[in-house]
Formats: structure tokens, C-alpha cells, sequence
């Protein structure tokens, strides 16, 4: 065969190669996509195992498919098997030249797969490899968030909390703080007790309207039978948590009387209600303090306000009850009493 006979035979070759490449690879190309479409819209249909079966159909077509690996392997650690998933998504690191949102959604699923096997050190290893591609990527660090709160790393926990306000634009000093009262309430435990009143202080700085660290300060200075301190606290608590409060009232009236002030009850109910003056629970108490005191009129007055911003407050009735015992005729006693019964019937056909 002659010289220009094999390069004339050569040209035909690359003729016929080109146009197999052009109407062949596309078609393929095409029929790729398609199955991988039907895979995802199998999983917006929520047809996990539909989707699993197109997915692998794309791969089998497609071993360069990367979205359809990182698709099975998420299907397959929804499905329970992370152990399986995470061999999927680790065969896909050492591919190279991935874009890197790729490198960032593998990272990211390798987090999730190592999180539901409980290896939670590679779980936060892959997070962080992903945040060296991306330091400002919010998923990322709010899994960091979750993981040091899972580990009482309040630390970590504080300056990842801190990033996320950044990345969010926010500032939101009463989460700090709960991470630091957290702390403080872990040196309680181990004993450290000194060091525990220097991170609640700390708190306190950084929010002033957090009310949970004047609820430990208070109980911390009980322990420590400093009283006025633990009063003070309790007091903060209270005014800023009326919700909660009553559940230390008790506590402050004892620590007055343990320091033979008694008297002081009155005035610190007083403030209560000056500050909510629809907190029933201070209210009640206070025409308690009232009536012990021999004002009983003062009392009954602020019992009848009480229950006119009221009708429905039980214990606002049963203290206007207590308080007519000895001076109500019995019909009037009688209508008290079949006014709770009213109440609390109601309340029960609206559990």
C-alpha cells in the first residue's frame, strides 16, 4: 500500500471516528442525564429506593457522575447505613480536579455519615477540612456549634457562637452568656467554686438581661451562706423572669428571716408587682404579707384588682376566698366558692 493510500485511509478513520463521537457520546450523554433526572425527582417524590436504583444505572453509565455518588451515598446514610455511605463519599476525595463547591458538599456529607456512627473526632475533622475551603459557611459551623455542646466545650462552643453572629450579621450576647453560665455551672461541679463566681460575673457583663446567672449566683451564694449576695440575685432573677420567679419566692423569704428581716418581704413583693403588676403569684403574696400585718382591707383591695385585669385566675379567687372567710356571709362564700368550681370546669373541657 502506497504512502498517500494509508493517509487517505487515515482521514477516512478520523471521518468515521468523528461522527460516531458526534451522534454516539452525546445520545449516551443524554440518556445519562435523563436517568439522573428521574433520580431526582424520584427523591423530591421521596421514593428513596427508586432513586437508589437510577442512581447506580448512572454511575454504571458514568463513572465519572460525581453528583450521582455523592446522591447514593446520602441516600444510603438516610437509609442507616453511614458505613456504606461513607466508603461512597471517601472514594470521591482522591478524585482530582473537583470543583470546589463538590469538595465542600463531600466534606459535608462525610461529616453527617461519621456523626450518625457516633465517630464524632472524623465528623469534626471533615467540618473543619470544609471550612478551610469556606471559613464563613454557616452549615459548617453551626455542626461545630452542636458538636461542642454535645461535648460541654463551652469554650469552643462561645467562639464558634461568635463566628455565627458574624456570618449572620447579628449579635446576640445572651447566647455568650449562656455558654458562660454553662461553664461556671461545670466548675460548680468539679468543685471550683471561686472560679465559677468569676465566670458568672463574666456573664453578667456580657449580658445583663440573662436572667439564668442571677438564678445561679443566688443558689451559689446560699451554698456559701452569703445571704444578702444570694437575696440580691434572686431578686435580679425574679424581675426579670416573672414566669420563673415564683419558684424562688419562697427562698428569699426564708433567707430574710434567716437574717431577721422580715419586715423586707413586703417591700420586695412590692417591687414585683411595680414592675408586672399582672403577676398574680407576687400579687397574691403580697396581700398574704398584707394580711398578716393586719391590713386586711389593703389586702382585699389588691386581691379585687387583681381579679379585675383576671376573672379567670384561680388563685386570685381562693386568696379572695381566704381573705372574706371571716367577714362574708356564707351565700356570698357559697358564690366564691361555685365561681373556682366554674373555672376549673372550664378548664377542663378546653384540655
Amino acid at each position: 500500500m502506497t504512502l498517500p493510500s494509508i493517509i487517505i485511509l487515515l482521514v477516512v478513520v478520523l471521518i468515521i471516528g468523528g461522527f460516531a463521537l458526534f451522534y454516539f457520546q452525546p445520545k449516551q450523554l443524554a440518556k445519562t442525564e435523563s436517568i439522573y433526572t428521574n433520580a431526582l425527582n424520584a427523591m423530591v417524590r421521596g421514593d428513596k429506593r427508586t432513586a437508589l436504583k437510577h442512581l447506580r444505572d448512572v454511575v454504571k453509565q458514568d463513572t465519572n457522575h460525581v453528583d450521582a455518588y455523592l446522591q447514593m451515598g446520602d441516600i444510603l446514610r438516610e437509609e442507616g447505613n453511614a458505613q456504606a455511605a461513607i466508603k461512597i463519599h471517601q472514594s470521591l476525595t482522591v478524585r482530582p480536579n473537583l470543583k470546589n463547591d463538590i469538595k465542600l458538599h463531600i466534606h459535608k456529607s462525610l461529616a453527617l455519615d461519621y456523626e450518625q456512627l457516633a465517630q464524632l473526632a472524623k465528623a469534626r475533622s471533615e467540618v473543619e477540612l470544609l471550612l478551610k475551603l469556606d471559613k464563613r459557611n454557616l452549615w459548617a459551623n453551626e455542626f461545630l456549634l452542636a458538636l461542642f455542646e454535645k461535648q460541654r466545650d463551652w469554650d469552643k462552643a462561645t467562639q464558634v457562637s461568635k463566628t455565627i453572629q458574624k456570618v449572620k450579621e447579628l449579635q446576640d450576647s445572651n447566647q455568650i452568656a449562656r455558654f458562660l453560665v454553662f461553664k461556671g455551672m461545670d466548675n460548680l461541679e468539679k468543685g471550683k467554686v471561686e472560679e465559677a463566681i468569676r465566670v458568672f460575673e463574666s456573664a453578667v457583663k456580657t449580658a445583663p438581661e440573662f436572667e439564668k446567672t442571677y438564678l445561679c449566683l443566688g443558689d451559689l451564694y446560699l451554698d456559701k451562706r452569703e445571704l444578702v449576695k444570694a437575696i440580691d440575685n434572686w431578686e435580679k432573677y425574679a424581675l426579670l423572669n416573672p414566669a420563673n420567679g415564683k419558684m424562688i419566692y419562697s427562698k428569699i423569704e426564708s433567707a430574710l428571716f434567716d437574717l431577721g428581716r422580715f419586715s423586707e418581704v413586703e417591700n420586695f413583693y412590692k417591687r414585683i408587682v411595680d414592675k408586672d403588676p399582672s403577676n398574680l403569684s407576687a400579687l397574691t403574696k403580697l396581700a398574704n404579707v398584707l394580711e398578716e400585718k393586719g391590713e386586711h382591707n389593703s389586702a382585699l383591695i389588691l386581691v379585687e384588682d387583681a381579679l379585675s385585669k383576671n376573672q379567670t385566675s384561680v388563685h386570685a379567687h381562693l386568696m379572695k376566698l381566704k381573705l372574706s372567710l371571716q367577714f362574708s356571709k356564707p351565700n356570698e362564700l357559697s358564690n366564691h366558692i361555685d365561681k373556682i368550681i366554674e373555672i376549673l370546669t372550664s378548664d377542663k373541657k378546653n384540655d
